[in-house]
């Protein structure tokens, strides 16, 4: 089965709220508006078109980053998998895009950001070890050095 795959370029339109399903998962869910910006020659500038409104969910440590870093109004980018579901509320019918995210970031054509890496912890002390030839010490696992 193929998968829809979308990249969304919008504004986030409610507050991200954190919580973790039964099972402990966590996730993180926010509504992001996509408008359509387009040039109209007559009247020599931008005019908006139709909002689109997505319901982004962002699972475990991308949902966290998500509402450590992301608050309404702020530009967004962001990719993953849709999904468009159908239902029916007291008799009328509902359509919801979903989007199930696997990147999420800020259109810095908007603005600026400062990202800062977050460590993740650590199961086993590393320790240090005498480079070859005297010199400075080397973490025990020199791989770690790379992911880190």
């Amino acid at each position: 089965m193929s998968e829809t795959l979308v990249t969304v370029v919008g504004n986030v339109a409610t507050r991200p709220e954190f919580r973790k399903t039964p099972t402990g998962v966590p996730v993180a869910r926010f509504r992001l508006a996509a408008t359509a910006r387009r040039f109209d020659r007559e009247r020599g500038g931008w005019s908006d078109g139709h909002t689109s409104f997505y319901t982004v969910w962002a699972w475990r440590s991308l949902g966290e980053h998500v509402v450590a870093s992301v608050g309404v109004g702020e530009p967004l980018l962001v990719q993953g998998r849709l999904r468009v579901r159908e239902e029916e509320r007291d008799g009328k019918r509902w359509i919801s895009a979903d989007i199930d995210a696997v990147a999420a970031g800020h259109d810095l054509t908007r603005g600026t950001s400062a990202f800062r890496r977050v460590a993740l912890p650590r199961t086993e002390l590393t320790v240090p070890q005498q480079a070859p030839g005297g010199g400075e010490s080397m973490p025990a696992d020199p791989a770690a050095v790379l992911s880190g």
